[in-house]
């Protein structure tokens, strides 16, 4: 029997679950076992928690479906659960190092108690110092075991679930389960009160509970706040059956209207109800209320008074002078001119116009990436859209000529940035942009991440540094309705990088689907263009940008790499797009060297390379969908992880070799084996792990989704991965 089982439920959390896994087996104290609870088979989460089990004989799964809610996970966790006490973690906190020990020792010296409570942090998830609130409450306890009749105020009522260890051999005697709907923490923690015979403190923190930006989710208004009086009304008849004493029964009734209290004093969370909510949370006070009880002095007091009374109206007309003041001038347009400014906020009091759809891609470097496939799709499927895409304004001239667009800061693109319906972007609008009531913004983002993005850059001060305000930046995210994502690693970053109510959307990227509709004769005619001479094995050569770098390196010397890698090869170098300052045609030396890093279009470049060689830069996640050679040169990985942090160790899961010198990059391309077997079947794992959604298909599910409004069920779904035919290349490779 292990010591301790750890549940953890994880429905809504993937994005950070690995890290709250990684918490629990990395700790000291090693006898225990770890119960990831998941949703389905296909569930985002049960992909981390079957990687964990792999790795690590002390992970069982289990599951739960989404429907059980919180609750039913839990119970799903202590169905399977051996060990001697059992804890509950969150699936987005941590476990904090030294938890485990700390904990049993303290079990060991307070011989077999039934619960043990411990202090817990709550961190924000980016920035501000973090709290203890149970610290306070803790500290008036008695430094041993104890029974809860010598420190009544100690209920579990005013703790989470996940800040005790219970010993499972108690709750399989009382049958204790978390009991069914919301607010389950609050019935579980009185109903092991109400139970609990031996009690005991740990001063320690051992969880560290990381505030979901959007705040916790009960506190969203809806009728599920109603639910908040089945748990109370649960707590205090089995409290009434139990014999407590006259101490602990006036302790236990005191914090669960306290809670009760917070909310109906709150009429936004109960946009319907509210008053009915009141009679019954009046009703229950009467009802269960303990000789001698005696309310708090205060306001606090005098909201007991009005409830116990039933006094509805008196008790809204206390609360109404504490409502917020709706905060207008939040995101107010910000427009460069006072004119336009004015003009802004005029267009905004205008209805929206539902035909009218915007488009802009890389803050407006031109029409390109994702915006550009889906308003190309947009044309053909959805005529009645119009759309118009931002650009600089030294970008204008390049624009395709039958593409209407504007020029970002000009008098027409605020006026359409405040009537569009329609709003998508590879990047984020300007912070002054208002997110408008019914407009429906898309955000496509534009590669998938290996290193760190959003708040998650904020623990590398190199990158936290060039970043702006986070505040800023998740004000923008909170415009967003829809994410899109290539892959479920993607789903999974996105959540913890930018943390927001938007909906996932896994349709692949529709900048991809030319990797499976372009033809032989595509592929020639662009190679053509670009200077690729007949019978050349084109070499794309992509490196990405560097945070800790004040402009573009090469990192490699591409005239000895051509002058060791054969005679027929060239090198298409393609700098980051920070880098971009319109060289596209470019040669090196005898034509070896195609600078391609001014060409419009990514996609082109990429159906033109027989092969690509990268270091991090998340092209080799799309050029991966060609079923074409890639080679990793990670010279300095090392460095890229301390100053940019990563999402996973690229060296051991590549999508071909890993080569850190100029000469073991020549020389795969010397003696084949950069498209040899070894590195297709890298390929095959790479492709099978991070080119999910793309099939071809993707600008279209977008467009029937967001612009068109079908609902999810009727979106075609993806095509499997092996059924799926890539564009050829020109050289004849082995191919995975």
């Amino acid at each position: 029997m292990p010591r301790f089982s750890i549940i953890v439920p994880s429905h809504g959390v993937a994005g950070r679950l690995s890290q709250a896994l990684d918490s629990v087996l990395g700790q000291s104290f090693g006898d225990l076992e770890l119960i990831p609870v998941h949703d389905a088979p296909d569930a985002p989460a049960a992909a981390v928690a079957a990687a964990h089990a792999e790795r690590d004989s002390r992970v069982t799964p289990a599951v739960s479906p989404p429907s059980a809610g919180l609750s039913g996970a839990r119970n799903a966790g202590l169905r399977v659960a051996t060990g001697a006490y059992v804890l509950f973690l969150d699936g987005d906190d941590l476990l904090l190092p030294g938890a485990l020990a700390a904990l049993d020792a303290r079990l060991r010296e307070t011989a077999g108690v039934d619960v043990l409570y411990a202090e817990h942090e709550r961190a924000p998830w980016w920035e501000g110092e973090p709290t203890n609130p149970a610290a306070a409450l803790l500290a008036k306890a008695p430094q041993d075991a104890f029974a809860p009749e010598r420190f009544p105020e100690l209920t579990g009522v005013q703790l989470p679930a996940w800040g005790a260890a219970y010993r499972r051999a108690f709750l399989a005697e009382h049958e204790l389960v978390f009991p069914d709907s919301h607010f389950t923490d609050l019935g579980w923690g009185g109903l092991t009160t109400i139970a609990a015979r031996r009690i005991a403190t740990l001063r320690r923190v051992v969880v560290r509970h990381r505030l979901r930006r959007q705040g916790s989710r009960l506190n969203l208004p809806g009728a599920h706040q109603h639910a908040l009086l089945d748990q109370v009304e649960l707590v205090l008849t089995r409290a009434a059956g139990a014999g407590l004493s006259a101490e602990r029964t006036r302790a236990l009734f005191g914090q669960l209207f306290t809670q009760v209290l917070r909310t109906a004093s709150r009429p936004e969370r109960l946009p319907s109800g509210h008053r009915a909510f009141f009679r019954r949370a009046g009703r229950l006070y009467r009802a269960h209320r303990p000789a001698g009880y005696r309310a708090p002095g205060g306001s606090l007091g005098v909201q007991h008074r009005l409830l116990a009374a039933g006094a509805y109206t008196a008790f809204r007309a206390l609360r109404g002078a504490n409502q917020a003041a709706a905060r207008a001038a939040e995101g107010l347009p910000r427009p460069h001119t006072l004119r336009t400014r004015l003009r802004y906020a005029r267009d905004l009091r205008r209805p929206l116009d539902p035909g009218l759809a915007v488009f802009c891609a890389y803050w407006g470097r031109g029409y390109a990436c994702n915006p550009a496939a889906i308003h190309a799709k947009a044309r053909e499927l959805a005529p009645h859209i119009r759309p118009v895409f931002l650009v600089e304004a030294d970008q204008a001239a390049a624009m395709p000529k039958d593409v209407d667009f504007a020029v970002i800061g000009s008098r027409r693109s605020w006026e359409v940035l405040a009537r569009a319906t329609y709003l998508v972007n590879n990047a984020n609008f300007a912070e002054g942009v208002v997110k408008r009531r019914g407009s429906v913004h898309l955000q496509t983002q534009h590669g998938t991440p290996l290193k760190t993005m959003g708040v998650d850059q904020s623990t590398y001060p190199v990158v936290a540094a060039q970043s702006g305000s986070y505040t800023k930046l998740l004000s923008r995210v909170d415009r967003w309705d829809f994410n899109l994502s290539s892959n479920r690693h993607s789903t999974q970053m996105w959540e913890r990088a930018f943390p927001g109510s938007y909906e996932h959307l896994e349709y692949g990227y529709p900048r991809n689907d030319v990797y499976y509709t372009a033809t032989a004769e595509d592929v020639a005619r662009i190679r053509r263009e670009l200077g690729v001479p007949d019978g050349a094995t084109a070499v794309l050569y992509a490196p990405t940008h560097r945070d800790h770098h004040t402009g573009f390196e090469a990192g490699l010397d591409l005239e000895a790499f051509c002058a060791a890698a054969g005679e027929d090869v060239v090198v298409l170098l393609r700098a980051h797009y920070f880098y971009d300052r319109g060289r596209a045609g470019a040669a090196g030396p005898a034509a070896r060297i195609i600078d391609v890093t001014g060409h419009r279009c990514a996609e082109d470049v990429c159906l033109a390379a027989d092969a690509l060689v990268t270091d991090y830069s998340s092209i080799m996640f799309d050029y991966a969908n060609l079923d074409r050679p890639i080679v990793v040169y990670a010279d300095d990985w090392e460095v890229y992880q301390e100053t940019r942090g990563v999402y996973f160790d690229l060296t051991t899961e590549p999508p071909g070799p890993v080569v850190r010198t100029p000469e073991e990059l020549a020389r795969v391309f010397c003696d084949g084996s950069y498209a040899g077997p070894e590195a297709g079947a890298l390929r095959a794992a790479f492709r099978e792990r991070f080119c999910q959604f793309d099939d071809g298909h993707a600008a279209e599910r977008v467009v029937r989704r967001v612009l068109l409004g079908e609902p999810p069920e009727a979106i075609a779904p993806v095509i499997p991965l092996a059924e799926r035919i890539p564009a050829p290349a020109a050289a004849t490779l082995v191919r995975s």
